[in-house]
């Protein structure tokens, strides 16, 4: 009965340690994520080549934008805190708004106008939801 109870409680721990490793990232793996991330950059703006005026520009800003937001989530998982991923949210809001304006020039006169001031308030609201996750206790 000892034994079983000794081997019960080796496998506890064994569990909780492995789970506790794959919540903090080493050095080597936030190096190899991020040199990942900007090869990835690489390939997604060498697409945007054969694109021409603005759908050329729309692919270069989805291309920054999705290397942003890859690098601020990856810097919440190296280093987690309520502030690292308040962060990484904003960087999000900020990379769609990017977008967002690209995909408004090819609109002309009020539906630009328009287009642009929806971006706007999706992003200011998107910021304002990250404030209230970043004030939540988890900051999830």
């Amino acid at each position: 009965m000892n034994k079983f109870n000794i081997s019960m409680i080796t496998i506890g721990l064994a569990i909780t340690f492995s789970a506790m490793a794959e919540e903090s990232m080493t050095k080597e793996a936030y190096k190899s994520e991020k040199e990942r991330i900007e090869l990835e950059y690489k390939s997604d703006k060498a697409k945007c080549k054969s694109l021409a005026n603005n759908a050329k520009d729309i692919c270069k800003a989805e291309a920054k934008g999705k290397e942003e937001v890859a690098e601020a989530e990856l810097d919440a998982k190296y280093k987690p805190s309520k502030k690292s991923s308040y962060k990484a949210h904003v960087t999000k809001a900020k990379a769609d708004y990017k977008i967002a304006k690209e995909k408004c020039d090819d609109l002309n006169g009020k539906p630009k106008d328009i287009c642009h001031a929806e971006a706007k308030a999706a992003m200011i609201a998107a910021k304002a939801d990250a404030k209230a996750k970043m004030e939540t206790s988890d900051g999830k």
